[in-house]
């Protein structure tokens, strides 16, 4: 029977290494690549398919800087046909509980740290999903997990989007009991990633629990006022007063309520492209 073509794509070398080699196992795979970001699996998705020997199944990392997983989902339902469609297994440090909004919806997902045992369940179900022909059931699932999530990237890509002709949000709805609340958007300082939900921090130093991904509010915040600044963090740039520097040369925004949020190693350029100066 022929092999299935896999891809790899994790921003962390160690998590990639670990699955090439459990992959490599297996006689039914053959690896299309490993990939450190969603552009670059993006790119070798697009190449594959034009090449004629598509990549069947994906090994996906969620929380990943600049273009994370459902961004990369996103991009593959707008520009793949249902028959070129990968399933994906996600593998994730998400915590169970949070996992649990969107199991229903992917091919499987795997937890770090996760089993040899684990893995090998999840790659048969997988091999056992694309064997069996269901890639227009799988279209319908990842366009129904980027709905249940609320994720609004589109982008060839996934690139933050408000600037792209989209109105950038510029109130948020909060639910409470009995009541809901629009919070303007220029009241917040900072939003801080906490599972499938965002912690919005305002400038008062109220902290507001919402559910959402920080990628989709990447996407939809105006960029002319908040800017990522790390895997987990956005900032609004009016309330950042400096820029410190530890002892490893790594850069911490420092808010007018003096809180401190650090600027994650491959999110400088965002900055200074935000900036339009070098730091």
């Amino acid at each position: 029977m022929n092999t299935i073509r896999a891809l790899i794509v994790d921003d962390e070398k160690p998590g990639r290494e670990r699955l090439r080699r459990l992959l490599s196992r297996d006689a039914r795979i053959e690896l299309a690549g490993c990939c450190a970001g969603g552009v670059e699996a993006l790119d070798l998705v697009r190449g594959a398919e034009e090449a004629g020997d598509p990549v069947r199944l994906m090994f996906l990392d969620v929380q990943m800087p600049e273009v994370d997983g459902f961004a990369v989902i996103a991009a593959l339902v707008q520009r793949s046909a249902a028959e070129r469609m990968p399933a994906i297994v996600f593998v994730t440090a998400h915590d169970e509980y949070a996992l649990r909004a969107f199991e229903a919806h992917a091919i499987d997902y795997l937890l770090k740290p996760f089993s040899d045992e684990r893995f090998q369940a999840s790659l048969d179900r997988a091999i056992r999903h694309v064997r069996a022909g269901h890639a227009h059931e799988l279209l319908t699932q990842m366009q129904t997990l980027l709905g249940s999530v609320g994720q609004t990237h589109s982008g060839e890509d996934a690139a933050p989007s408000a600037s792209r002709g989209r109105t950038a949000l510029d109130r948020i709805v909060l639910k409470g009991p009995n009541r809901v609340r629009l919070l303007p958007v220029e009241q917040i300082s900072w939003i801080e990633a906490d599972g499938m939900y965002v912690k919005l921090h305002t400038r008062d130093g109220g902290v507001h629990l919402h559910r959402g991904l920080l990628g989709t509010f990447d996407s939809s915040l105006d960029p002319r006022c908040f800017v990522r600044i790390h895997r987990s963090a956005i900032v609004n740039i009016d309330v950042v007063n400096e820029l410190r520097q530890d002892a490893h040369g790594d850069y911490i925004a420092v808010l007018r309520d003096q809180t401190e949020v650090r600027v994650g190693r491959r999110f400088p350029a965002r900055l200074q492209a935000r900036l339009g100066q070098s730091l």
